[in-house]
């Protein structure tokens, strides 16, 4: 496994950690017209099942995977169906599919080179991983510095 996969891999284990919150820590917005730290993980998880289910199964040499979808479309829906869900029962579903996600990217040979929604740029497994692990530890700091002023 690469670097960037171990990073991207790493993100489970603070992402777990948050069930020793209470509850009220976890559904608190972190700012005004902000999501609470409930939603930044449902957020998390969305991305990485649409991640696995609909573009990992497509990344082969000179593939062009699907389009990603519009992003507030897709957070709005993602958080609509995890609504009912407890703060542990999303985290349970963050940790286990990047579990998944990351075992299968791991699977891709490195050097394969996709492109996404009919654009130009080619993505190894690694450049597109990358993206995520940036979105990843934006994600972490703000939940980090909300728990850290609560």
């Amino acid at each position: 496994m690469n670097k960037t996969l171990i990073s991207y891999h790493q993100t489970i284990e603070p992402i777990k950690s948050l069930a020793v919150y209470p509850a009220s820590s976890l559904t608190e917005p972190i700012g005004k017209d902000k999501w609470a730290v409930r939603e930044i993980v449902a957020h998390m998880y969305y991305w990485d099942h649409f991640i696995l289910q609909k573009m990992v199964p497509q990344m082969a040499e000179g593939a062009d995977l699907v389009a990603f979808p519009d992003h507030d479309s897709h957070n709005s829906e993602g958080l609509k169906l995890l609504e009912n869900e407890s703060v542990r029962s999303i985290i349970d579903r963050f940790s286990n599919v990047r579990e998944e996600l990351v075992q299968r990217l791991s699977e891709l040979e490195p050097d394969v080179r996709f492109t996404i929604g009919g654009g130009k740029r080619q993505f190894s497994p690694e450049s597109f991983v990358k993206i995520f692990v940036k979105h990843d530890q934006h994600h972490l700091k703000q939940i980090n510095e909300k728990l850290n002023n609560s």
